[in-house]
């Protein structure tokens, strides 16, 4: 039975000290910072992350180079015979394509590349059902074709704090947020398939939770066949602030009695053009086999 890998990115939120544990391997996401060179989890910790992005520090997200993955893969693949790659979604960074094509021209039948859509969260909740599906005994072509099959079964929705970093990186006009800043909105956003999308607008942090918690209870209605069979994960995602995380983490489990949430800081990749004091509730179909 051929030997099976499981890698995914650090916008998974899987930690370098964390995969080690899980039995996963983590390529870490490049940055450029003021015109210098980061890896996260490598070189760039949450903390000087937040750190640089607050001092107004000209923050970019790069994707990992062919020769950076390349030289991973070689080097999981002289203790393990394929690899399944689980990338961040292509319809957020060009790293998927990339990792697909070097896939196809050299590593034909020994690495597949999965392009399921997902980021954080669901993308970390994506690295452990394939782990899982290869400890229980599958191929990897039958991991690759189980995590299509639910693709675009994962929404994500994201409460900002502020409209800054929207502006500063040009997904919004200035005069759109001046206005929200005027007006004090707290915009929520969706993650689901290949975009980040507006999705409700708040008033305050506790009208956005709300929306939060009612459009993952609508998804589990009318997308995940209702609460009885807890055919869901769901999990919670924040950028900086922990303790409003922890807060918000009790919210949810409250609204969702007899579900196991699990939290993790959201991806460096999204925060950057979200910027702090985020807060992120996301849910994925389970995976069946």
């Amino acid at each position: 039975m051929s030997k099976i890998a499981v890698i995914t990115d650090s916008n998974s939120g899987v930690t370098q000290a964390q995969a080690k544990e899980l039995g996963l391997f983590v390529v870490p996401m490049p940055f450029m910072i003021n015109e210098e060179d980061y890896f996260e989890d490598i070189n760039l910790t949450q903390e000087q992350f937040y750190e640089k992005l607050e001092g107004d520090a000209n923050v970019s997200t790069s994707q990992p180079s062919p020769d950076s993955l390349m030289t991973l893969w070689d080097k999981v693949l002289q203790d393990y015979d394929q690899i399944i790659y689980i990338p961040m979604s292509s319809g957020l960074s060009g790293s998927c394509q990339s990792a697909h094509m070097i896939a196809e021209e050299e590593y034909e039948g020994k690495v597949f590349v999965v392009d399921n859509q997902r980021i954080s969260v669901t993308q970390r909740q994506s690295a452990l059902d394939a782990k899982a599906m290869v400890d229980a005994g599958l191929s990897a072509e039958e991991v690759v074709d189980k995590l299509m099959k639910c693709k675009f079964e994962s929404s994500i929705y994201i409460m900002l704090d502020t409209l800054y970093y929207l502006k500063k990186g040009g997904r919004i006009t200035p005069a759109a947020a001046a206005l929200g800043t005027l007006l004090r909105l707290k915009p929520v956003l969706q993650i689901q398939g290949e975009k980040l999308d507006a999705f409700a607008k708040a008033r305050t942090s506790s009208q956005g939770k709300t929306i939060m918690i009612n459009a993952i209870k609508a998804d589990i209605e009318n997308r995940f066949g209702g609460f009885e069979d807890k055919d869901f994960n769901i999990a919670i995602a924040y950028s900086k602030d922990l303790a409003a995380a922890e807060e918000w983490k009790k919210e949810a489990e409250a609204a969702f009695p007899g579900v196991d949430i699990h939290m993790d800081p959201l991806s460096l990749s999204v925060s950057c053009h979200i910027g702090p004091g985020a807060l992120a509730l996301a849910i994925s179909r389970k995976v069946h086999f």
